[in-house]
């Protein structure tokens, strides 16, 4: 008997935002809820109850509202996403000191360093990290546990919500075969519908073809491709050793997004929800760094600097459409955007620059973060605007 143990693990949270919501207002629960904007905006998340009435992500909410007339659409905006992911992988980082936070939502563990001796040890600990979330936090995650990233990640989808999948070393080819070729990185949408006119509808399909005809279908990536579709990957955890020197957030969307106005408006709310974070830890920042994904896994990023480091939101609007267009160069749809602030400097006395108009927008933004602490939903940062948001 082989003594290789699956290691690998990843946290993938069930309808994260909406997750939140519902911990914050229990009487969400079992409901069709979305968080996203009523005008001109788009489903950001979506309960699993609402995607059965045909709602999903990214579309826009005026058309989910038309498909599910009684979906509960929640504005977001209360700055609480950002402290519930945190305090979910301190729970992670309860069970291992490797841990790789790939965005607000999702991430992976390895357990290597915790001297687990058998495969029962590691499914024991693992749904008790699962169970402790809920208990700790009130929202549920999706685990996949194997031998490494490619196919631990797409374990933890195979049975959402609530889901937990355990890939045995060397079972690998034989979980992925049965599976849809979407779920090899890479291939999007139009890529699925090609593969499938060629008569490629599974993974275990790839096996059936030649050489030749792997090349037509994927050019010189074809190895790489086959090797995914086989389970073999060879990527590390990466723990990201800058945590304490930036600040970021990202989000993978569920369908390519091409909207530039959606994209931005993404940005700006990524911005909202890592401010309070560092006005928290008592710093200011002065870099922005943007970076957006193609359905490839191609990745683009530009950034800019401010004159002075800030803790205010206002100073970076105006820097997010700007970075966007130097950045999303390709004008193809989007995978993933992200938002990174660095330059990290501790607060000291009063910026010169801004003065007392500055130090009013603090005091603002000290009681907005209090407020929203509290799970206020009425105040909205975003747009510098006060008052309540539409339901």
């Amino acid at each position: 008997m082989s003594r290789i143990l699956p290691t690998v693990v990843h946290l993938d949270a069930d309808a994260f935002f909406v997750s939140v919501e519902q911990a914050l207002d229990p009487t969400l629960r079992g409901k069709k809820v979305a968080v996203g904007g009523r005008e001109r905006g788009i489903i950001a998340s979506a309960s699993y109850e609402a995607r059965a009435c045909g709602v999903y992500t990214p579309m826009p909410s005026k058309l989910a509202l038309k498909v599910c007339p009684d979906l509960i659409l929640v504005s977001h905006g209360h700055g609480q996403y950002g402290p519930y992911s945190r305090r979910m992988f301190d729970l992670c980082e309860s069970l291992t000191p490797l841990v790789q936070r790939n965005s607000i939502d999702e991430g992976y563990l390895d357990l290597a360093p915790c001297g687990f001796k058998t495969l029962p040890e590691i499914e024991t600990r693992v749904r008790a990290l699962q169970q402790r979330i809920w208990d700790d936090l009130q929202i549920t995650a999706s685990f996949g546990v194997a031998a490494n990233k490619l196919v631990s990640a797409i374990a933890s989808k195979a049975h959402k919500p609530r889901g937990f999948t355990v890939v045995p070393p060397g079972a690998e080819a034989e979980f992925l075969a049965t599976l849809k070729i979407n779920v090899i990185p890479g291939v999007g949408k139009k890529s699925e519908i090609r593969l499938e006119a060629a008569g490629i509808r599974l993974v275990r399909d790839l096996f059936a073809r030649t050489e030749t005809e792997l090349q037509d279908l994927f050019g010189s990536t074809w190895p790489e491709v086959l090797a995914m579709a086989r389970g073999e990957d060879d990527r590390p955890v990466a723990v990201d050793e800058e945590d304490a020197k930036s600040y970021s957030t990202q989000e993978t969307f569920s369908r390519d997004i091409a909207d530039f106005t959606e994209i931005e408006r993404i940005a700006k709310r990524m911005i909202d929800e890592l401010m309070p974070k560092i006005r928290e830890d008592g710093k200011r920042v002065k870099t922005m760094t943007v970076k957006v994904r193609y359905p490839g896994m191609e990745d683009s990023s530009t950034g800019r600097s401010l004159t002075e480091a800030t803790d205010l939101e206002a100073p970076f609007y105006p820097l997010v459409k700007p970075l966007l267009q130097a950045a999303w160069t390709k004008r193809r749809p989007l995978r993933l955007v992200s938002v990174r602030f660095s330059s990290v400097e501790t607060k000291g006395g009063q910026l010169e620059m801004f003065g007392q108009n500055e130090d009013k927008q603090r005091r603002l933004a000290a009681v907005l973060d209090k407020l929203n602490e509290r799970g206020r939903k009425s105040v909205v940062q975003h747009g510098h605007q006060l008052g309540r948001q539409p339901e």
